[in-house]
């Protein structure tokens, strides 16, 4: 993922996150961009420092989002919290414990941990339903 510094045509400056040069410029194309600010979808990238890694930590990134977006943030972190109190914790071992549910191995429970892409791949070819939970910046502190 590539890191562009982004204005519009207010001047108004933040960051987006993008697979490519050329995923920018065809999500741009769609208007698939726009500000978070004033939601103007003319959009350029703006000049930016190459980021340099020099082995400290990394500074916090913040996300500028409207009222509306902090309360759908907001609610996705309490559905997750909640998905996370009422269900087992099973680490790494979760491909291997979803399997087992599906096929009615062991009894059938809510679980979370963590898999591989080669793992969620595998589980999603087998037909076992899941889905990723999202992981919030103070959920790694």
């Amino acid at each position: 993922m590539i890191s562009f510094s982004l204005s519009c045509e207010n001047d108004h400056e933040f960051e987006g996150w993008f697979r490519s040069n050329d995923d920018f410029e065809t999500q741009k194309k769609r208007k698939l961009v726009n500000c978070p600010v004033c939601g103007s979808h003319k959009v350029e990238k703006a000049l930016m420092a190459p980021a340099v890694s020099t082995g400290r930590r990394q500074e916090k990134i913040a996300l500028a989002v409207s009222a509306q977006q902090r309360e759908a943030l907001a609610q996705l972190k309490a559905l997750s919290e909640k998905v996370r109190e009422n269900s087992d914790y099973v680490g790494d071992k979760f491909a291997e414990e979803a399997r087992k549910i599906h096929f009615g191995e062991t009894e059938a429970r809510g679980i979370y941990g963590e898999a591989t892409l080669e793992e969620a791949k595998g589980l999603a070819d087998d037909g076992v339903d899941f889905m990723p939970l999202p992981v919030f910046p103070d959920d790694r502190n």
